[in-house]
């Protein structure tokens, strides 16, 4: 089986798919973070495309930055100073070459994730 990477966003306060939303792909090596993508959530809180296809697949380590503060302050969420939720990075490895699925839920005040399927 071939590696791949896919994300998707739900906004749990609000009961529905975070449409809109920034995401951006980095690939952690040592103290290097090298930026590897961003993407935009379409209507479903989903990529359009697998985030990290099988032929862009290696194991390694891995961030995932979700820009939670812009898609909140576009859904109405009043804005506190400093946002207690603005940028949420994940970071986590790909041991095997698997489907890795790492979603967000999110609300303005929390958020969680896991290894999904």
């Amino acid at each position: 089986m071939a590696g791949y990477l896919t994300t998707h966003v739900l906004d749990t306060a609000r009961g529905c798919p975070a449409a809109g939303l920034e995401i951006e792909l980095f690939r952690i090596s040592g103290e290097k973070r090298t930026k590897l993508k961003s993407v935009v959530t379409n209507a479903d809180g989903r990529t359009d495309a697998q985030i990290l296809p099988t032929d862009e697949f290696e194991l390694g380590e891995y961030e995932l930055v979700f820009h939670c503060g812009s898609y909140l302050e576009a859904c109405g969420v009043a804005p506190e100073s400093p946002r207690f939720l603005d940028v949420v990075p994940i970071r986590f490895g790909m041991s095997e070459a698997a489907h890795y699925h790492v979603p967000l839920l999110l609300s303005p005040f929390g958020y969680s994730t896991y290894r999904g399927s």
